[in-house]
């Protein structure tokens, strides 16, 4: 049976041991949260695709409890007979989604910037979430994209490694 997907060029993370400044492959769901959390307005670095996703899914997991307690207590402030708002039960959840969404606002976007460097991408194409539909579909194709060793040029003292280009020869 052949191989379907290439092999991850990179060695798992072990538990503990990683450090900050580099991708966790093969990151668990706690890890990632973790990362997620410790490396809250980092934009520099990268982010493996298991940091990403899992945090994705923890993400959207939080949004959809609170969605869901929100539209519950929403309908529970309904008269059943006229249909009028007679409470504001649901503006707790409400509130709680906000400020949640607020304070998850910088990290999820370098996140997204630190993964989009790890696909050897300039972190500027999350700008592109900007563009209606269209947008959105590219940046989750280019999260979905696997791991590239170029991207190492995105992380802290990579200036020293990487030379800038020679000058120019002038002219004669």
């Amino acid at each position: 049976m052949s191989q379907q997907y290439a092999q991850n060029p990179y060695p798992a993370g072990q538990p503990g041991t990683a450090d900050l400044s580099q991708p966790l492959y093969g990151a668990s769901f706690g890890e990632a949260i973790k990362r997620f959390f410790k490396k809250y307005a980092t934009f520099s670095g990268r982010a493996s695709r298991s940091e990403y996703w899992w945090y994705a899914l923890f993400n959207a997991v939080v949004i959809t409890i609170l969605y869901i307690w929100m539209m519950v207590s929403f309908a529970g402030s309904l008269d059943p007979v006229t249909g009028e708002l007679t409470g504001t039960s649901f503006m707790f959840p409400y509130a709680l989604m906000g400020l949640y969404s607020l304070a998850t606002l910088v990290p999820n976007i370098a996140l997204l910037v630190r993964r989009l460097h790890d696909g050897g991408f300039s972190g500027l194409l999350a700008l592109l979430v900007l563009v209606p539909v269209l947008g959105a579909i590219a940046v989750l194709v280019f999260a979905l994209l696997p791991s590239k060793p170029e991207g190492a040029r995105f992380d802290a003292g990579a200036q020293q490694q990487y030379a800038p280009y020679p000058p120019a020869s002038p002219q004669a």
